[in-house]
Protein backbone atom coordinates (compact mmCIF):
# COMPACT_ATOMS: atom_id res chain seq x y z
CA UNK A 1 0.00 0.00 0.00
CA UNK A 2 2.81 2.46 0.98
CA UNK A 3 4.70 1.73 -2.25
CA UNK A 4 1.65 2.79 -4.27
CA UNK A 5 0.80 5.75 -2.00
CA UNK A 6 4.06 7.75 -2.14
CA UNK A 7 4.49 7.70 -5.95
CA UNK A 8 0.88 8.85 -6.23
CA UNK A 9 1.48 11.75 -3.85
CA UNK A 10 4.64 12.84 -5.70
CA UNK A 11 2.80 12.66 -9.02
CA UNK A 12 0.01 14.86 -7.72
CA UNK A 13 2.50 17.37 -6.29
CA UNK A 14 4.35 17.49 -9.61
CA UNK A 15 1.12 18.13 -11.51
CA UNK A 16 0.18 20.85 -9.03
CA UNK A 17 3.61 22.49 -9.29
CA UNK A 18 3.65 22.64 -13.08
CA UNK A 19 0.04 23.80 -13.20
CA UNK A 20 0.81 26.69 -10.85
CA UNK A 21 4.02 27.53 -12.69
CA UNK A 22 2.15 27.54 -15.99
CA UNK A 23 -0.49 29.87 -14.57
CA UNK A 24 2.16 32.31 -13.41
CA UNK A 25 3.46 32.59 -16.94
CA UNK A 26 0.05 33.43 -18.36
CA UNK A 27 -0.37 37.16 -19.03
CA UNK A 28 -3.72 37.30 -17.26
CA UNK A 29 -2.18 35.94 -14.07
CA UNK A 30 -0.13 39.09 -13.43
CA UNK A 31 -3.08 40.37 -11.40
CA UNK A 32 -4.25 37.12 -9.82
CA UNK A 33 -2.65 35.74 -6.69
CA UNK A 34 -5.39 33.84 -4.94
CA UNK A 35 -8.56 32.05 -5.90
CA UNK A 36 -9.96 32.68 -2.43
CA UNK A 37 -11.33 36.22 -2.29
CA UNK A 38 -12.38 38.36 0.62
CA UNK A 39 -16.14 38.83 0.29
CA UNK A 40 -16.84 42.52 0.85
CA UNK A 41 -19.58 43.85 -1.37
CA UNK A 42 -21.66 46.97 -0.68
CA UNK A 43 -23.70 45.46 2.23
CA UNK A 44 -20.50 44.64 4.15
CA UNK A 45 -19.02 48.08 3.40
CA UNK A 46 -22.21 49.81 4.53
CA UNK A 47 -22.27 47.75 7.73
CA UNK A 48 -18.63 48.60 8.51
CA UNK A 49 -19.25 52.28 7.74
CA UNK A 50 -16.00 52.56 5.83
CA UNK A 51 -14.91 52.41 2.18
CA UNK A 52 -11.28 51.37 1.68
CA UNK A 53 -9.74 52.81 -1.47
CA UNK A 54 -6.26 52.22 -2.87
CA UNK A 55 -4.67 54.95 -5.00
CA UNK A 56 -1.23 56.19 -5.96
CA UNK A 57 0.49 59.41 -4.97
CA UNK A 58 1.80 61.81 -7.58
CA UNK A 59 1.45 65.45 -8.54
CA UNK A 60 -2.17 65.12 -9.68
CA UNK A 61 -3.88 62.19 -7.92
CA UNK A 62 -2.89 62.48 -4.25
CA UNK A 63 -0.34 64.67 -2.45
CA UNK A 64 0.14 67.07 0.46
CA UNK A 65 0.28 70.81 -0.19
CA UNK A 66 0.63 73.42 2.58
CA UNK A 67 -0.23 70.77 5.14
CA UNK A 68 -3.48 69.60 3.52
CA UNK A 69 -4.15 66.40 1.51
CA UNK A 70 -5.19 67.19 -2.05
CA UNK A 71 -5.48 65.53 -5.45
CA UNK A 72 -7.84 64.54 -8.23
CA UNK A 73 -8.45 60.98 -7.04
CA UNK A 74 -8.57 62.16 -3.42
CA UNK A 75 -11.35 64.66 -4.11
CA UNK A 76 -13.33 62.19 -6.22
CA UNK A 77 -13.08 59.58 -3.47
CA UNK A 78 -14.25 62.08 -0.86
CA UNK A 79 -17.26 62.89 -3.03
CA UNK A 80 -18.04 59.18 -3.48
CA UNK A 81 -17.77 58.49 0.27
CA UNK A 82 -20.11 61.39 0.97
CA UNK A 83 -22.60 60.00 -1.56
CA UNK A 84 -22.39 56.54 0.04
CA UNK A 85 -22.54 58.07 3.54
CA UNK A 86 -19.51 56.14 4.78
CA UNK A 87 -16.08 57.07 6.07
CA UNK A 88 -13.15 56.91 3.69
CA UNK A 89 -9.84 55.15 4.31
CA UNK A 90 -7.18 55.79 1.69
CA UNK A 91 -4.24 53.46 1.21
CA UNK A 92 -1.43 54.04 -1.25
CA UNK A 93 0.80 52.01 -3.51
CA UNK A 94 2.62 53.21 -6.63
CA UNK A 95 3.40 49.69 -7.82
CA UNK A 96 0.69 48.61 -10.29
CA UNK A 97 1.27 44.88 -9.96
CA UNK A 98 1.14 45.10 -6.18
CA UNK A 99 -2.00 47.28 -6.36
CA UNK A 100 -3.85 44.72 -8.47
CA UNK A 101 -2.73 42.02 -6.06
CA UNK A 102 -4.07 43.97 -3.06
CA UNK A 103 -7.38 44.49 -4.81
CA UNK A 104 -7.67 40.77 -5.56
CA UNK A 105 -6.79 39.87 -1.96
CA UNK A 106 -9.48 42.18 -0.59
CA UNK A 107 -7.07 44.65 1.00
CA UNK A 108 -9.11 47.42 -0.62
CA UNK A 109 -12.63 47.77 -1.98
CA UNK A 110 -11.80 49.89 -5.01
CA UNK A 111 -8.62 50.62 -6.93
CA UNK A 112 -8.97 54.35 -7.61
CA UNK A 113 -6.38 55.20 -10.21
CA UNK A 114 -6.72 56.22 -13.85
CA UNK A 115 -6.79 52.75 -15.39
CA UNK A 116 -7.10 52.50 -19.15
CA UNK A 117 -9.98 50.17 -19.99
CA UNK A 118 -8.64 47.27 -22.08
CA UNK A 119 -9.95 43.83 -23.06
CA UNK A 120 -6.99 42.13 -21.36
CA UNK A 121 -7.75 43.82 -18.06
CA UNK A 122 -11.47 43.07 -18.31
CA UNK A 123 -10.62 39.39 -18.09
CA UNK A 124 -9.35 39.74 -14.53
CA UNK A 125 -10.96 42.87 -13.02
CA UNK A 126 -14.25 44.78 -13.23
CA UNK A 127 -14.21 48.36 -14.40
CA UNK A 128 -16.54 51.03 -13.16
CA UNK A 129 -18.19 53.34 -15.66
CA UNK A 130 -15.57 55.70 -17.12
CA UNK A 131 -14.28 58.42 -14.81
CA UNK A 132 -12.74 60.21 -17.80
CA UNK A 133 -11.14 59.81 -21.21
CA UNK A 134 -7.69 60.54 -22.55
CA UNK A 135 -5.19 59.53 -25.24
CA UNK A 136 -1.78 58.02 -24.73
CA UNK A 137 1.03 60.29 -25.91
CA UNK A 138 4.75 59.97 -26.48
CA UNK A 139 6.84 62.00 -24.04
CA UNK A 140 10.08 63.20 -25.64
CA UNK A 141 12.61 65.99 -25.24
CA UNK A 142 12.70 69.07 -27.40
CA UNK A 143 16.05 69.75 -29.12
CA UNK A 144 18.68 71.93 -27.48
CA UNK A 145 18.16 75.57 -28.30
CA UNK A 146 14.51 74.97 -29.21
CA UNK A 147 13.52 78.43 -28.00
CA UNK A 148 15.47 79.95 -30.91
CA UNK A 149 14.00 77.55 -33.47
CA UNK A 150 10.81 77.79 -35.54
CA UNK A 151 7.99 75.36 -34.80
CA UNK A 152 8.59 73.54 -38.11
CA UNK A 153 12.29 73.16 -37.29
CA UNK A 154 11.44 71.73 -33.87
CA UNK A 155 8.92 69.28 -35.37
CA UNK A 156 11.53 67.97 -37.81
CA UNK A 157 13.70 66.85 -34.89
CA UNK A 158 10.85 65.14 -33.03
CA UNK A 159 8.86 61.97 -33.63
CA UNK A 160 5.56 63.07 -35.12
CA UNK A 161 4.79 59.90 -37.11
CA UNK A 162 4.50 56.67 -35.15
CA UNK A 163 6.29 54.87 -37.99
CA UNK A 164 9.45 56.62 -36.80
CA UNK A 165 9.27 54.80 -33.46
CA UNK A 166 10.69 51.72 -35.22
CA UNK A 167 13.95 50.74 -33.53
CA UNK A 168 13.50 53.23 -30.69
CA UNK A 169 13.62 52.28 -27.01
CA UNK A 170 10.62 53.40 -24.99
CA UNK A 171 10.52 53.00 -21.20
CA UNK A 172 7.12 52.46 -19.55
CA UNK A 173 5.85 51.54 -16.11
CA UNK A 174 5.58 47.80 -15.61
CA UNK A 175 2.06 46.36 -15.99
CA UNK A 176 0.74 49.65 -17.38
CA UNK A 177 -1.50 49.77 -20.46
CA UNK A 178 1.28 51.65 -22.27
CA UNK A 179 3.29 48.49 -22.91
CA UNK A 180 0.22 46.79 -24.37
CA UNK A 181 -0.43 49.79 -26.62
CA UNK A 182 3.17 49.81 -27.86
CA UNK A 183 2.98 46.09 -28.66
CA UNK A 184 -0.18 46.70 -30.67
CA UNK A 185 1.53 49.63 -32.37
CA UNK A 186 4.34 47.34 -33.48
CA UNK A 187 1.79 45.22 -35.35
CA UNK A 188 0.32 48.35 -36.90
CA UNK A 189 3.64 49.76 -38.15
CA UNK A 190 5.08 46.36 -39.04
CA UNK A 191 8.32 46.96 -37.19
CA UNK A 192 9.95 46.60 -33.78
CA UNK A 193 9.76 49.07 -30.91
CA UNK A 194 12.00 48.18 -27.99
CA UNK A 195 9.67 48.30 -24.99
CA UNK A 196 11.38 48.40 -21.60
CA UNK A 197 8.96 47.75 -18.74
CA UNK A 198 10.46 49.03 -15.49
CA UNK A 199 9.40 49.31 -11.84
CA UNK A 200 9.31 53.09 -12.05
CA UNK A 201 6.13 55.15 -11.89
CA UNK A 202 5.10 57.21 -14.90
CA UNK A 203 5.77 60.66 -13.42
CA UNK A 204 9.30 59.59 -12.49
CA UNK A 205 9.84 58.33 -16.06
CA UNK A 206 8.64 61.68 -17.39
CA UNK A 207 11.21 63.43 -15.21
CA UNK A 208 13.89 61.04 -16.47
CA UNK A 209 13.07 62.12 -20.03
CA UNK A 210 13.31 65.78 -18.98
CA UNK A 211 16.65 65.12 -17.26
CA UNK A 212 18.06 63.31 -20.32
CA UNK A 213 18.34 59.91 -18.59
CA UNK A 214 16.04 58.27 -21.16
CA UNK A 215 14.71 59.49 -24.50
CA UNK A 216 11.09 58.31 -24.54
CA UNK A 217 8.23 57.26 -22.33
CA UNK A 218 4.44 57.11 -22.69
CA UNK A 219 1.78 58.73 -20.48
CA UNK A 220 -1.88 59.66 -20.48
CA UNK A 221 -2.25 62.99 -22.25
CA UNK A 222 -3.81 64.84 -19.31
CA UNK A 223 -0.99 63.78 -16.97
CA UNK A 224 1.66 64.44 -19.63
CA UNK A 225 0.37 67.97 -20.22
CA UNK A 226 0.44 68.79 -16.51
CA UNK A 227 4.01 67.52 -16.26
CA UNK A 228 5.06 69.51 -19.33
CA UNK A 229 4.25 72.66 -17.34
CA UNK A 230 6.88 71.57 -14.79
CA UNK A 231 9.48 70.73 -17.46
CA UNK A 232 9.40 73.16 -20.36
CA UNK A 233 11.83 71.06 -22.44
CA UNK A 234 9.27 68.27 -22.83
CA UNK A 235 7.10 67.65 -25.87
CA UNK A 236 3.85 65.70 -25.39
CA UNK A 237 2.03 66.39 -28.67
CA UNK A 238 2.49 63.05 -30.43
CA UNK A 239 -0.50 60.77 -29.81
CA UNK A 240 0.03 57.01 -30.05
CA UNK A 241 -3.60 56.01 -29.41
CA UNK A 242 -7.17 57.07 -30.00
CA UNK A 243 -9.09 58.43 -26.96
CA UNK A 244 -9.53 55.69 -24.36
CA UNK A 245 -11.78 55.35 -21.32
CA UNK A 246 -10.28 55.66 -17.85
CA UNK A 247 -11.98 53.93 -14.94
CA UNK A 248 -11.55 52.52 -11.44
CA UNK A 249 -11.32 48.78 -10.75
CA UNK A 250 -13.17 46.31 -8.53
CA UNK A 251 -12.61 42.62 -7.90
CA UNK A 252 -14.05 40.35 -10.56
CA UNK A 253 -16.35 38.49 -8.18
CA UNK A 254 -18.71 39.46 -5.35
CA UNK A 255 -18.89 43.17 -6.21
CA UNK A 256 -22.22 43.47 -8.06
CA UNK A 257 -23.84 45.83 -5.57
CA UNK A 258 -20.76 47.97 -5.03
CA UNK A 259 -20.36 48.34 -8.79
CA UNK A 260 -23.99 49.43 -9.05
CA UNK A 261 -23.56 52.03 -6.28
CA UNK A 262 -20.36 53.48 -7.74
CA UNK A 263 -21.76 53.59 -11.27
CA UNK A 264 -24.89 55.35 -10.00
CA UNK A 265 -22.66 58.01 -8.49
CA UNK A 266 -20.36 58.27 -11.51
CA UNK A 267 -23.19 58.74 -14.03
CA UNK A 268 -24.57 61.71 -12.08
CA UNK A 269 -21.37 63.22 -10.68
CA UNK A 270 -19.62 63.55 -14.02
CA UNK A 271 -22.39 65.91 -15.15
CA UNK A 272 -21.93 68.28 -12.20
CA UNK A 273 -20.09 71.56 -11.96
CA UNK A 274 -18.14 70.13 -9.01
CA UNK A 275 -16.58 67.45 -11.23
CA UNK A 276 -15.70 69.99 -13.93
CA UNK A 277 -14.04 72.24 -11.35
CA UNK A 278 -12.05 69.37 -9.83
CA UNK A 279 -10.79 68.28 -13.25
CA UNK A 280 -9.83 71.84 -14.15
CA UNK A 281 -8.13 72.32 -10.80
CA UNK A 282 -5.71 69.45 -11.33
CA UNK A 283 -5.32 69.13 -15.10
CA UNK A 284 -5.91 72.62 -16.50
CA UNK A 285 -4.60 74.85 -13.74
CA UNK A 286 -1.81 77.23 -14.83
CA UNK A 287 -0.69 77.43 -11.18
CA UNK A 288 0.22 73.73 -11.06
CA UNK A 289 3.88 74.55 -11.74
CA UNK A 290 3.97 76.97 -8.81
CA UNK A 291 2.45 74.33 -6.53
CA UNK A 292 4.89 71.58 -7.51
CA UNK A 293 7.92 73.84 -7.18
CA UNK A 294 6.80 74.98 -3.73
CA UNK A 295 8.60 73.93 -0.56
CA UNK A 296 5.19 72.92 0.78
CA UNK A 297 4.47 70.36 -1.95
CA UNK A 298 5.05 66.96 -0.38
CA UNK A 299 6.33 64.58 -3.02
CA UNK A 300 9.44 66.33 -4.18
CA UNK A 301 11.04 67.31 -0.87
CA UNK A 302 9.05 65.56 1.85
CA UNK A 303 8.49 68.72 3.91
CA UNK A 304 5.17 69.37 5.57
CA UNK A 305 5.98 72.83 6.93
CA UNK A 306 8.88 75.24 7.45
CA UNK A 307 9.00 74.01 11.05
CA UNK A 308 9.52 70.29 10.48
CA UNK A 309 12.87 70.25 12.31
CA UNK A 310 11.36 71.87 15.41
CA UNK A 311 8.33 69.57 15.20
CA UNK A 312 10.58 66.51 15.03
CA UNK A 313 12.53 67.69 18.07
CA UNK A 314 9.29 68.22 19.98
CA UNK A 315 7.83 64.88 18.96
CA UNK A 316 11.01 63.06 20.06
CA UNK A 317 10.63 64.64 23.49
CA UNK A 318 6.95 63.75 23.56
CA UNK A 319 7.35 60.23 22.16
CA UNK A 320 4.95 60.85 19.27
CA UNK A 321 5.28 60.32 15.55
CA UNK A 322 6.32 63.76 14.28
CA UNK A 323 3.65 63.63 11.58
CA UNK A 324 0.96 63.42 14.27
CA UNK A 325 2.31 66.51 16.01
CA UNK A 326 2.54 68.26 12.63
CA UNK A 327 -1.12 67.46 11.95
CA UNK A 328 -2.08 68.89 15.33
CA UNK A 329 -0.11 72.09 14.73
CA UNK A 330 -1.74 72.49 11.33
CA UNK A 331 -5.13 72.12 13.02
CA UNK A 332 -4.22 74.81 15.53
CA UNK A 333 -2.62 77.45 13.32
CA UNK A 334 -2.22 76.26 9.71
CA UNK A 335 1.52 76.70 10.43
CA UNK A 336 1.12 80.46 10.91
CA UNK A 337 3.44 81.43 13.83
CA UNK A 338 1.92 84.91 14.22
CA UNK A 339 -1.77 84.03 14.48
CA UNK A 340 -3.84 84.95 17.54
CA UNK A 341 -7.30 83.49 18.17
CA UNK A 342 -10.36 85.36 19.47
CA UNK A 343 -9.68 83.75 22.87
CA UNK A 344 -6.09 85.01 22.96
CA UNK A 345 -4.35 81.74 22.01
CA UNK A 346 -1.03 82.46 20.33
CA UNK A 347 1.34 81.07 17.75
CA UNK A 348 1.83 77.70 16.11
CA UNK A 349 0.36 75.63 18.93
CA UNK A 350 -2.11 78.32 20.03
CA UNK A 351 -0.87 78.40 23.62
CA UNK A 352 -3.14 80.29 26.00
CA UNK A 353 -2.05 83.32 28.08
CA UNK A 354 -2.30 81.21 31.27
CA UNK A 355 0.07 78.66 29.74
CA UNK A 356 2.46 81.43 28.70
CA UNK A 357 2.53 82.60 32.32
CA UNK A 358 2.79 79.08 33.78
CA UNK A 359 5.81 78.16 31.64
CA UNK A 360 7.46 81.60 31.76
CA UNK A 361 7.36 82.01 27.99
CA UNK A 362 9.23 85.11 26.82
CA UNK A 363 7.98 85.18 23.21
CA UNK A 364 4.95 82.99 22.43
CA UNK A 365 5.27 83.86 18.73
CA UNK A 366 8.76 82.40 18.45
CA UNK A 367 8.24 79.02 16.72
CA UNK A 368 10.85 77.18 18.77
CA UNK A 369 9.61 78.50 22.10
CA UNK A 370 5.97 78.02 21.16
CA UNK A 371 6.42 74.37 20.12
CA UNK A 372 8.55 73.64 23.16
CA UNK A 373 5.85 75.07 25.45
CA UNK A 374 3.04 73.25 23.64
CA UNK A 375 4.91 69.96 23.95
CA UNK A 376 5.46 70.49 27.69
CA UNK A 377 1.74 71.14 28.09
CA UNK A 378 0.95 67.92 26.16
CA UNK A 379 3.29 66.02 28.49
CA UNK A 380 1.39 67.39 31.47
CA UNK A 381 -1.93 66.26 29.97
CA UNK A 382 -0.41 62.82 29.32
CA UNK A 383 0.51 62.54 33.01
CA UNK A 384 -3.18 62.94 33.89
CA UNK A 385 -4.26 59.94 31.84
CA UNK A 386 -1.21 57.64 31.69
CA UNK A 387 -2.19 55.51 34.70
CA UNK A 388 -5.84 55.20 33.65
CA UNK A 389 -5.55 54.72 29.88
CA UNK A 390 -2.74 52.24 29.32
CA UNK A 391 -3.13 51.93 25.54
CA UNK A 392 -0.88 54.68 24.19
CA UNK A 393 -2.72 55.11 20.88
CA UNK A 394 -6.03 55.38 22.71
CA UNK A 395 -4.56 57.84 25.23
CA UNK A 396 -3.43 60.17 22.45
CA UNK A 397 -7.08 60.79 21.52
CA UNK A 398 -7.86 61.83 25.11
CA UNK A 399 -4.81 64.11 25.13
CA UNK A 400 -5.82 65.79 21.88
CA UNK A 401 -9.39 66.33 23.08
CA UNK A 402 -8.08 67.78 26.35
CA UNK A 403 -5.76 70.16 24.53
CA UNK A 404 -8.77 71.46 22.64
CA UNK A 405 -11.46 71.67 25.31
CA UNK A 406 -9.67 71.15 28.62
CA UNK A 407 -8.97 67.98 30.56
CA UNK A 408 -11.85 68.74 32.96
CA UNK A 409 -14.54 68.22 30.30
CA UNK A 410 -12.85 65.03 29.10
CA UNK A 411 -12.75 63.66 32.65
CA UNK A 412 -16.44 64.59 33.06
CA UNK A 413 -17.24 62.51 29.98
CA UNK A 414 -15.21 59.64 31.43
CA UNK A 415 -17.17 59.87 34.71
CA UNK A 416 -20.45 59.75 32.80
CA UNK A 417 -19.27 56.70 30.88
CA UNK A 418 -18.42 54.93 34.13
CA UNK A 419 -21.78 55.91 35.67
CA UNK A 420 -23.66 54.41 32.74
CA UNK A 421 -21.65 51.18 32.93
CA UNK A 422 -19.47 51.77 29.90
CA UNK A 423 -15.70 51.69 29.35
CA UNK A 424 -14.27 55.07 30.33
CA UNK A 425 -10.91 54.21 28.77
CA UNK A 426 -12.38 53.79 25.28
CA UNK A 427 -12.36 56.92 23.16
CA UNK A 428 -15.28 55.66 21.07
CA UNK A 429 -17.34 55.56 24.26
CA UNK A 430 -16.09 58.79 25.82
CA UNK A 431 -16.53 60.82 22.62
CA UNK A 432 -20.26 60.03 22.74
CA UNK A 433 -20.52 61.38 26.28
CA UNK A 434 -18.54 64.45 25.29
CA UNK A 435 -21.21 65.10 22.65
CA UNK A 436 -23.91 64.67 25.33
CA UNK A 437 -22.32 67.30 27.58
CA UNK A 438 -24.21 69.94 25.60
CA UNK A 439 -27.49 68.47 26.91
CA UNK A 440 -28.88 69.64 30.24
CA UNK A 441 -29.57 66.10 31.42
CA UNK A 442 -25.86 65.35 31.27
CA UNK A 443 -24.04 68.59 32.09
CA UNK A 444 -26.20 68.95 35.27
CA UNK A 445 -25.45 65.38 36.35
CA UNK A 446 -23.85 65.29 39.86
CA UNK A 447 -20.73 63.49 38.53
CA UNK A 448 -20.04 66.39 36.14
CA UNK A 449 -17.77 69.06 37.66
CA UNK A 450 -17.07 71.39 34.74
CA UNK A 451 -20.58 71.82 33.38
CA UNK A 452 -21.66 72.54 29.83
CA UNK A 453 -19.36 71.58 26.96
CA UNK A 454 -19.87 71.94 23.23
CA UNK A 455 -18.58 68.44 22.70
CA UNK A 456 -18.76 68.43 18.92
CA UNK A 457 -15.70 70.72 18.80
CA UNK A 458 -13.19 68.40 20.54
CA UNK A 459 -14.67 65.36 18.78
CA UNK A 460 -14.20 66.96 15.35
CA UNK A 461 -10.78 68.23 16.45
CA UNK A 462 -9.57 64.70 17.22
CA UNK A 463 -11.15 63.22 14.08
CA UNK A 464 -9.63 65.83 11.77
CA UNK A 465 -6.14 65.58 13.27
CA UNK A 466 -6.10 61.79 13.03
CA UNK A 467 -7.53 61.81 9.50
CA UNK A 468 -4.87 64.26 8.32
CA UNK A 469 -2.22 62.25 10.18
CA UNK A 470 -3.22 59.17 8.14
CA UNK A 471 -2.72 61.17 4.94
CA UNK A 472 0.68 62.35 6.18
CA UNK A 473 1.62 58.73 6.88
CA UNK A 474 0.57 57.75 3.36
CA UNK A 475 2.86 60.24 1.69
CA UNK A 476 5.49 61.64 4.09
CA UNK A 477 8.47 59.57 5.19
CA UNK A 478 8.77 58.95 8.94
Amino acid sequence: MRKQFFPLIFSLLAVLFFTVAGCRNHRESQYRVSEKQTVRDWPQIRESGKLIALTDFNSTDYFIYRGEPMGYQFELLKALAQYLNVDLEIRVDNDLERSFRKLEQGQCDVLAINLTVTRERKKVIRFTDPIGQTRQVLVQRKPKGWRRMTRDAINRTLIRNTLNLAGKTVYVQKNSSYAERLRNLMDEIGDTIIVEEVDVETERLIKMVADGEIDYTVADENVAKVNSTYYSDLDVETAISFPQNLAWALRKENTDQLLYMINSWVSNYRKTLDYAMIYKKYFKNPKSKVRVKSDYFVLGNGRISPYDKLIKQGSDSLGWDWRLLASMIYQESHFDPKVTSWAGAMGLMQIMPSTVKQYHVKNPFDPAENIRTGVEFLKWINSIFDETILDEQERIKFILASYNTGQGHVKDAMQLAEKYGEDKTSWNVVREFLLKLSQEKYFLDPVVKYGYCRGDEPVKYVDQILDRYNHYKNIVRE
